[in-house]
């Protein structure tokens, strides 16, 4: 491990519990920024408006309940780093073996399918913004190439600093819209009453909203950026639940915004969105037909901070984690918080071997459309790996390896089993609708 001779991190957070904050304070928070950034994608916001455009303001407290779940996992997650000194990783390779195989088939299949994702959804705003300039798969690869020199380059500090602007621009544009569309706060108040809407998988979709806001695997992620902000002892505890707090209700901001842009401008006027990127790309169409050029861009622009807010997180993020896992295999002693700390992963060869993966890999399915077996095994992996770490969490954190004042209290274990639950049973329907007579 290399050795600082310095008594803090790259971003200027104290590393020893002598020097951590006795309060919880809002100048020190940034990791909950990251990973709202990362984990709400165009995906997030097109099912929100669909949910808005079909219900109404029926499913607002889906969307809100799906904020607090993800606040009891990331929680979860962090304590976990800051109470044992330890990964995520580390804790689940003291489970078996099987958390390993699952890991190791997960971020190879995940990461090429999710990388062409990810590129060509950054790709359609600026498609739109930039008519006529290059072809969608061009655009995808240019983000994809530009978000790779920027993790390759730049640590941590630089990294967050980054996300925080980008989510500032996607807080102004989606607060601009919900006030343009005059929503019905009576109505919006109404939706925060538990309320399934009648239709034909009704109960089903909604599950799918509330395991849907924000929920991937930048939730795991989020106890290494934890430790890559400085932070690598129970010292940090207030603050790192203060931050994630502000992370979920910036997601909230985000969905709450979008519910309503859905209610007002698509379900009143009986218009049908399209999944995906596509979706978004209509409402700028829809935009600017109500409001005008200048609105039309403005969302696009937003549009793109989210997109790319999320292929630099997962860049990020779960090269971070990759790396963990590669240093684990290598020294069975590894897996230290501190060791994320340091900036020591976002130097090594398996981070940037992975933003390698990522990157070039899947811009063959940008032009070539994704294999059909890849799509349902990416499917079934992606609907898994929620339940898998909600579990893991569980177990985790209610037995000797972690400190008993850190284990889990009642109202975490309550909060994690429902998030276990819920995602179990959105991973049944995934690999349920999937058309397996085909795959073979």
């Amino acid at each position: 491990m290399a050795d600082t001779t310095d008594n803090t991190s790259d971003t200027g957070a104290p590393r020893d519990s002598d020097s951590a904050p006795r309060k919880s304070s809002w100048r020190y928070i940034g990791p909950g920024i990251v990973v709202a950034a990362t984990g709400v994608g165009a995906g997030d916001l097109v099912a929100t408006l669909i949910a808005g455009s079909n219900f109404g303001y029926t499913l607002l407290w889906a969307a809100v309940l799906g904020c607090l779940v993800k606040i009891s996992l990331a929680e979860a997650a962090g304590r976990w780093h800051l109470s044992t000194g330890r990964t995520l990783f580390d804790g689940w390779a003291s489970l078996g073996r099987w958390t390993t195989y699952f890991f190791a088939v997960y971020v190879v299949i995940w990461g090429f399918s999710y990388g062409a994702a990810a590129m060509s959804s950054s790709a359609l705003p600026l498609q739109a913004l930039f008519p006529g300039v290059m072809d969608l798969e061009w655009w995808g690869v240019a983000c994809g190439v530009v978000g790779l020199v920027f993790v390759w380059f730049n640590k941590y500090a630089v990294f967050e600093k980054v996300m925080t602007v980008m989510v500032g621009v996607m807080f102004v544009v989606t607060v601009y819209l919900a006030i343009r569309v005059v929503p019905n706060l009576g109505d919006a108040f109404a939706g925060l009453l538990p309320v399934i809407p009648d239709g034909e998988d009704s109960v089903l979709n909604t599950l799918g909203l509330i395991g849907g806001v924000g929920g991937t695997i930048t939730l795991a992620a989020y106890g290494y950026w934890v430790n890559a902000k400085g932070w690598s002892n129970t010292g940090w505890m207030k603050v790192m639940r203060l931050d994630n707090r502000v992370a979920y209700i910036t997601t909230g901001v985000f969905v709450v915004a979008m519910l309503f842009v859905g209610a007002e401008l698509l379900h009143a006027a009986n218009i049908a969105l399209s999944g995906g990127g596509k979706g978004l790309v209509q409402l700028g169409d829809i935009l600017e037909d109500e409001y005008g050029t200048a609105t039309a861009k403005f969302f696009l622009i937003g549009f793109f901070a989210t997109s790319f807010t999320s292929l630099i997180g997962v860049w990020h993020g779960v090269s971070l984690m990759f790396a963990d896992f590669v240093s684990r295999q290598r020294d069975k002693t590894a897996g230290r918080a501190r060791e994320v700390a340091t900036g020591e992963h976002e130097r090594s060869w398996p981070f940037r071997a992975y933003l390698l993966w990522l990157t070039f890999p899947p811009i063959a399915l940008l032009f070539q459309g994704e294999p059909f077996r890849l799509v349902i095994i990416y499917g079934v992996l992606g609907a898994a790996f929620m339940p898998f770490l909600a579990l893991t969490l569980i177990w985790l954190l209610n037995s000797s390896r972690t400190p008993r004042e850190w284990r889990n209290g009642w109202l975490s274990n309550t909060m994690l089993a429902v998030a276990g639950l819920l995602f179990l049973v959105l991973c049944v329907k995934e690999v349920w609708d999937q058309p397996w007579a085909e795959f073979f």
